[in-house]
């Protein structure tokens, strides 16, 4: 493997998701092209977290912006991290700001925001937005992409 992976735990090998966000490891790896401003973007349309009050499943649609600064998140750590909430009780707030601080944390990006598209339960989506501030100057960052829910009307 590359310099890029030569700390990487999971990559390349049996890594098995923990039913605990907090203690999934996520994994950054060094931006290539850490002297240029432009959006990077994870999609995760089939997230599952379980609601803490009745353990049914909530079912989201995720969409991750990040410009990176020095550090790029490993895909594979953050498929795994996401895939933590599967057995996990959270909100739908909770668990789009938390993975949002957990990458922000990570990986100290110029800018990131989540947008949470959580399908309806009791007859009521609730989508969940959350960014570090405003884009930098001159970086193009797409629409979301997910249509607000509208039902059968």
């Amino acid at each position: 493997m590359s310099h890029y992976t030569d700390n990487l735990t999971q990559l390349g090998g049996d890594a098995r998701p923990v039913n605990d966000p907090a203690q999934a490891t996520l994994e950054r790896v060094p931006n290539p092209h850490s002297d240029v401003d432009y959006v990077a973007r994870f999609t995760a349309p089939e997230f599952t977290s379980l609601c803490p009050v009745t353990g049914q499943p909530d079912f989201a649609h995720l969409v991750i912006d990040y410009v990176p600064g020095e550090w790029l998140v490993e895909s594979k750590s953050l498929k795994l991290f996401l895939t933590s909430f599967r057995n996990h009780g959270a909100f739908h707030e909770d668990c789009t700001v938390y993975i949002a601080k957990r990458l922000k944390d990570l990986l100290a990006p110029r800018w990131l925001r989540i947008g949470g598209f959580w399908y309806p339960r009791g007859g009521i989506p609730i989508d969940v937005f959350w960014q570090t501030g405003d884009a930098p100057k001159g970086v193009y960052v797409p629409d979301f992409g997910v249509p607000t829910y509208r039902g059968r009307g």
